[in-house]
């Protein structure tokens, strides 16, 4: 219901879209169903445009205000191509457009304020206040558009006593809790052995980014129902990283104020749910003589007793082990007869008995290995993606954005686009700009 009554109210913004779009896609994202809604795209690096990436892929109309001449930091972070560009921000900054508009400049700014006056959404992950220094807050744009929704993603919130604090998911995961419960435990204290583990990711951004994208969708339903009653509002998604990540933390809040637990680090397994962990496994010619590793979460009752019968240890079952609080209380014994098995074996032995017996099981894989993966291929897991370039091209191999939507062959339509690939069309087309005026812009460094 509110796809076809989005897509009826702006069946013609859509169709000027999808026109616009068409060099560089050869899918159509009308029958999508975020199809004729516009993001307004001014954050940079990973939090706000990983929320854009989402809402675009599903439909919506991209555009991301980019500084002129270096854009978003994101191009030049890590691994660079050919032409000097990093292929993340290819995947980033897919089925967006690039206009380049400097917010520094009071021309720069008034240009965004129309294009906001004509968009759905306004998506940014600036220190709070940032928008509102540049006249381009709620209060400056909800006049020019009463229903425009602010998607505000930032460290801590838009309010409180460490709002105006940078916001870093480094840090916000620190300050979440969530960095405590993980790393190496030290048997004398069951605190941490050594610094706190990171994943190799910036995690607290993209968790961030799903909370915004998810809220940008409420707020859209929200609106929707406002409209029925002959009511005109948008409202403000205040996402934090901080409090993304507090989302993520299960029982950890609540055992505390129930049982005075304090959840620390775990190593590999998770507490209070047995057996679930890494396993050693033989060394293999990639490990050289280090042991590979294997995970193994048995932890439903049946499934327990299923792997200690595969791998022969059904004195390790029965009334004693019958239930998780049963293991939890002898998990050193299960732990260890468990390693003693995978320990003599390779971790292919491992994999296939175990598959063979019904145990979840999974290898520990690398990239190289997620690229072939027979399950990755037959769900198109993988997309080779078209990099357009005056003279040619090339593939970009990125994941696909997910969930999978029965009914919908949602494709990535085209890579993260050049710096300012967008920018004439859409002051010519949107705000209606001649062309001597956007070459005085483009000449007084207003746009790029």
């Amino acid at each position: 219901m509110l796809a076809s009554t989005i897509r009826r109210l702006h069946a013609a913004k859509a169709t000027i879209s999808v026109g616009r779009s068409r060099l560089f896609s050869s899918h159509s994202a009308d029958d999508l169903p975020l199809s004729g809604i516009r993001v307004l795209e001014l954050g940079q690096v990973i939090a706000g445009p990983f929320c854009g990436q989402l809402l675009g892929h599903f439909g919506a109309e991209v555009i991301k205000i980019e500084p002129p001449s270096v854009g978003d930091p994101l191009r030049v972070w890590r691994e660079l191509d050919v032409d000097g560009v990093s292929p993340w921000f290819r995947s980033l900054g897919r089925n967006k457009k690039s206009v380049a508009i400097d917010l520094r400049k009071d021309e720069g700014r008034e240009l965004v304020k129309r294009l906001a006056a004509k968009s759905d959404v306004v998506l940014e992950n600036f220190k709070p206040g940032t928008l509102e220094k540049w006249g381009l807050g709620p209060s400056d744009l909800h006049p020019l558009n009463p229903s425009l929704i602010f998607t505000r993603v930032s460290g801590y919130g838009q309010t409180g006593p460490w709002s105006s604090r940078p916001g870093y998911a480094s840090v916000c995961e620190a300050e979440s809790g969530f960095r405590y419960i993980n790393g190496l435990v030290d048997p004398k204290t069951d605190g941490h052995a050594g610094p706190p583990v990171r994943p190799n990711i910036s995690l607290g951004d993209s968790v961030a980014g799903l909370h915004a994208a998810f809220g940008t969708v409420l707020a859209l339903m929200s609106r929707h129902k406002l409209a029925s009653h002959g009511k005109e509002k948008g409202q403000t998604v205040d996402v934090s990283i901080m409090e993304s990540m507090m989302n993520l933390m299960e029982g950890i809040i609540p055992e505390y104020d129930r049982k005075g637990k304090i959840r620390g680090p775990s190593g590999s397994s998770v507490t209070g749910i047995v057996p679930t962990n890494a396993y050693p496994c033989l060394p293999s010619p990639s490990t050289g003589g280090s042991p590979t590793y294997i995970i193994i979460g048995a932890n439903g009752d049946t499934l327990y007793t299923r792997l200690m019968c595969a791998i022969g240890r059904e004195d390790l079952t029965g009334p004693l082990y019958a239930h998780n609080h049963h293991r939890v209380a002898r998990q050193a014994e299960i732990e260890e007869a468990i390693t003693k098995w995978t320990s003599s074996r390779s971790a292919e032995e491992v994999y296939e008995l175990l598959q063979a017996a019904g145990v979840p099981v999974g290898r520990v894989l690398s990239v190289r290995e997620i690229v072939e993966h027979e399950q990755v291929k037959a769900r198109d897991g993988v997309e080779d993606v078209w990099v357009q370039k005056e003279d040619g091209g090339w593939n970009v191999k990125m994941s696909r954005v997910f969930p999978i939507l029965q009914g919908s062959d949602v494709k990535t339509r085209w890579a993260g686009p050049d710096l300012g690939a967008h920018t004439g069309e859409v002051m010519k087309e949107d705000l209606g700009l001649d062309s001597d005026e956007v070459a005085r812009l483009r000449q007084d460094g207003v746009i790029g």
